[in-house]
């Protein structure tokens, strides 16, 4: 016995979802439990080292499992097709029509729901639990005209996202515009401390993506993407943060940096940084150098 586990993480123009991912690898942990042989077929479009469908010859299984989502629709009929040779089950779906040949040409269903029927615990929740990962924030700069040609943004963020995407992470876009008609904006600057707040590391380009990150106790790697340095490696002085990297025209982005500066972040030896950076209570004056000077030129 050899089984194919696939789904609608496998096709082309389907979509792996986490939800899905995670029922796909229940299942194989309960086949390799079962001393059951198995491969994954997985979309190229989401993992392109494979093994894709196109590459699961058919003669080489004895059983399909079709995992999680809708059993429904032409691609589902295409693998029918394609594995009518092999014994088709479809474990953990939705069924909408039970007389859609997509459910059809399964030999068993077994549906998390289908009308008129007991719903049962979709395979996700007995998902294997990986190891944490770190929750990063990330703020990027718009693009700064005011900079010229010293502005060096779109590279920057290029390589920057190259490099994110590499890293084993939860990532999470953090705009600091604010918009209380938009759901995905934070509406005013203490739903945005609160989400910083739940962040591990924040990675910016923006002065205040790291002045607000710093503001909660949150590390920050601060990439400033003006060539030389500008306002975002002057606040990180201003605050006396060393972990910052400023954009040089003959190497926009320095990898070993980069990670070195990713590993201090993560690292219990940034604790006591941040508690030097600590800010006075709220009703404490003055509330740093600027107000005092403004203060000051108030009354003169």
């Amino acid at each position: 016995m050899r089984v194919l586990v696939t789904g609608w993480f496998s096709f082309v123009d389907g979509e792996a979802t986490a939800g899905d991912v995670g029922s796909a690898r229940t299942v194989a942990e309960a086949l390799s439990g079962a001393g059951v042989e198995h491969d994954i077929a997985w979309s190229p479009m989401f993992r392109p080292e494979g093994p894709s469908l196109d590459e699961a010859d058919p003669g080489r299984y004895s059983h399909v499992l079709f995992v999680c989502g809708p059993a429904h629709g032409e691609q589902v009929r295409r693998l029918h097709r394609r594995y009518a040779g092999c014994r088709r089950i479809a474990v953990g779906v939705s069924v909408i029509d039970p007389e859609d040949p997509a459910v059809r040409g399964f030999h068993e269903v077994l549906a998390r729901d289908l009308p008129h029927g007991a719903a049962r615990p979709d395979l996700a929740h007995a998902a294997p639990v990986e190891g944490p990962v770190p929750v990063v924030g990330v703020a990027a700069a718009p693009g700064q005209p005011e900079y010229a040609a010293r502005g060096g943004h779109a590279a920057v963020h290029e390589r920057l996202a190259a490099w994110l995407t590499r890293r084993d992470c939860a990532r999470v876009p953090l705009d600091t515009r604010l918009d209380s008609r938009d759901w995905r904006h934070c509406a005013s600057p203490g739903q945005f401390d609160a989400l910083v707040r739940r962040m591990d590391l924040v990675l910016t380009t923006r002065l205040h993506g790291l002045v607000l990150a710093l503001r909660n106790g949150v590390p920050a790697i601060a990439v400033d993407p003006v060539i030389g340095g500008a306002k975002v490696s002057a606040q990180a002085r201003a605050w006396g943060w060393p972990a910052v990297v400023v954009d040089r025209a003959e190497d926009p982005l320095p990898e070993d940096r980069l990670r070195e500066l990713w590993d201090w972040c993560l690292s219990p030896d940034v604790h006591d940084a941040l508690g030097r950076l600590a800010p006075p209570p709220p009703e404490a004056l003055p509330r740093g150098p600027l107000v005092a000077d403004m203060l000051g030129a108030l009354v003169r």
